[in-house]
């Protein structure tokens, strides 16, 4: 079925064209997921919340804005994919589906999160790059188990210093805001393994060497003057890192140091479902 007609049935809203868009999707399949994604849906056929036993939804690149509250049904589910839809506001029936493990919100056009992301207490992957947010909602601080959180390409100029509490938290990707400062309560984060703040603002990088968890710090394209230093075996990914000397003082004035070729740092890809 063509891209072409799958929009023009998506705005028929009878049950033989949602059937259709569904391609005979009429019980659930052994895997327990269902993957509807760049079906040009504008809403969620109900048919798929009575699979009360699905563990993965996908749902990315429609044209949604809503979500029925029958969702709520999908008490197992475990992976929802929301991303590249047209959400402004994440539907409160999301949050109450309490076993979501993984939850991607990323290229909407979300400005903040609702006080109800709290009740998800088992998410542990959070994307919800390339979105409004100006600021990261504090109820992310909440989610105690959140292990990985992309929150890049927004408009990020500080991160709440509760974001201490999450002590699970081991990656963080910021890369794509407004930060012209490196956010200071990542410096009280001794578990953290990956921090990227590519594509910022930040002129000048304080220590990291007193962070025993941290593998890989990325942090490109900044007008900094200087190189975070890390600990012994921790992979840097910009201007002066292990391949290239960072500039070096001659009466009074720094000298850079100019290269070819820069490391890349890697594609912000989807993780496997675990």
């Amino acid at each position: 079925m063509g891209n072409t007609l799958k929009a023009i049935v998506a705005f028929v809203p009878t049950e033989e064209c949602q059937k259709y868009l569904l391609e005979d999707l009429e019980e659930m399949p052994v895997d327990k997921m269902v993957d509807l994604s760049g079906r040009q849906l504008r809403r969620l056929p109900l048919h798929i919340c009575s699979f009360r036993e699905l563990v993965k939804l996908y749902l990315s690149d429609n044209n949604l804005n809503h979500l029925p509250p029958e969702l709520e049904q999908l008490q197992n589910l475990q992976i929802l994919a929301l991303d590249f839809n047209n959400f402004k506001a994440l539907p409160l029936v999301v949050c109450t589906l309490k076993q979501l493990c993984i939850l991607y919100l990323g290229n909407n056009r979300l400005c903040s999160l609702p006080l109800e992301l709290r009740l998800l207490q088992n998410l542990k992957t959070l994307w919800i790059e390339s979105n409004c947010l100006q600021c990261l909602p504090e109820v992310v601080c909440e989610l105690r188990l959140l292990k990985t959180l992309h929150v890049g390409s927004n408009a990020l100029r500080t991160l709440p210093t509760q974001l201490r509490r999450l002590q699970e938290l081991r990656t963080i990707w910021l890369p794509g805001n407004l930060l012209c400062e490196f956010p200071s309560v990542l410096l009280d984060m001794p578990f953290l393994e990956v921090i990227d703040v590519d594509r910022n603002s930040i002129r000048f990088f304080p220590s990291l060497a007193h962070l025993p968890g941290l593998k890989l710090v990325i942090y490109d394209h900044n007008p900094c003057r200087n190189a975070p230093k890390v600990a012994k075996g921790v992979r840097r990914v910009g201007r002066w890192s292990e391949e290239t000397p960072e500039p070096r003082k001659r009466s009074g004035a720094v000298i850079e140091i100019s290269f070819d070729e820069r490391p890349s740092p890697p594609p912000a890809t989807k993780p496997e479902p675990e």
